[in-house]
């Protein structure tokens, strides 16, 4: 499975993930807790992970850059 962005949805106690490939196909949908979200990335090549911007995200997304990713963060206006 080859994942070019990954789109989180955090929430309280869980998250929804999407993977999208290189042509915008969605090849992955799953609803993880936040540390299911750590592992799933850590078996994932390199690649772009999008979420809302919220009080949380600043964490996952150092910890996804640690593992190689590039976090993008957008505005939840």
């Amino acid at each position: 499975m080859q994942i070019a962005v990954l789109g989180i949805d955090l929430g309280k106690n869980s998250c929804s993930v999407m993977g999208l490939d290189a042509s915008g196909r969605v090849v992955l949908r799953r609803r993880l807790q936040r540390e299911g979200v750590v592992k799933l990335a850590a078996g994932l090549p390199s690649c772009v992970t999008a979420m809302e911007a919220c009080c949380g995200t600043h964490h996952l997304g150092r910890r996804l850059r640690d593992q190689g990713h590039q976090a993008r963060l957008m505005s939840p206006e």
